[in-house]
């Protein structure tokens, strides 16, 4: 059971590490090319992923949820701190630095789904490790980058949002940025349990994320090469 618990960690921490970690690094390094230097004076503009982890979100959230058997795991990073006042065009580069985190999962995942194409040339035992690693780390980058762009504050796709939106329906929309994850986790967690009394299927979840996510997963095989 340890040795179980040991190979399965160390599948996931190099995936988790390196897609949460560039996700942030990728808002702050925009950010800072748009004009808005507060992430990269507060040094978030960093490949360290201390830098970027929460105690909460990113171990304390998602360890609770798989001891309850949730039927999502469900948790973030620290927010990357952006002055959106300070950018040289806030509404346009706010989409551009909203976008560049789940981009980065994206190219994360064709990166990984790449090394896959080559595990083969290592020794069988590594080879084994490496191919679970990988093919976890394509999941894992494509799932954020679908789960990021939902559009709802104060995820990613919530700041396209409200960046493409005209203003009666942005600020509206942006004025729930701090019920947003209270909002997602509600909508995520109620239904299936409705539906599990009513004989229904309310995975909210798997049509909205994981569907998106096998499918975009094997789109990305398929353009690399992989069977």
């Amino acid at each position: 059971m340890l040795e179980a618990l040991i190979h399965q960690a160390t599948v996931w921490v190099l995936p988790v590490l390196f897609a949460i970690t560039m996700h942030e690094a990728a808002h702050g390094y925009v950010a800072w090319k748009l004009g808005d230097d507060t992430a990269y004076q507060r040094g978030r503009v960093s490949f360290n992923p201390l830098r970027h982890v929460d105690p909460v979100g990113t171990v304390l959230v998602p360890v609770l949820l798989i001891v309850l058997r949730a039927p999502f795991v469900f948790g973030w990073a620290k927010p990357v701190p952006v002055n959106f006042y300070r950018l040289r065009q806030p509404r346009r580069d706010m989409i551009l630095v909203a976008v560049a985190g789940p981009l980065t999962n994206l190219l994360l995942a064709f990166v990984s789904a790449w090394l896959l194409r080559w595990v083969d040339l290592l020794p069988e035992v590594a080879a084994a490790w490496a191919q679970e690693t990988l093919q976890l780390s394509v999941l894992l980058n494509v799932l954020l980058a679908v789960f990021n762009m939902l559009p709802l504050p104060p995820l990613d796709g919530g700041r396209v949002a409200v960046g493409l939106l005209p203003n009666s329906l942005a600020l509206p929309l942006a004025s729930l940025e701090r019920y947003g994850l209270f909002i997602i986790i509600g909508a995520f967690l109620v239904p299936p349990i409705i539906g599990r009394e009513l004989g229904l299927d309310l995975n909210v979840f798997g049509r909205l994320v994981l569907e998106p996510t096998w499918w975009i997963s094997r789109q990305i095989g398929h353009v690399m090469g992989l069977t």
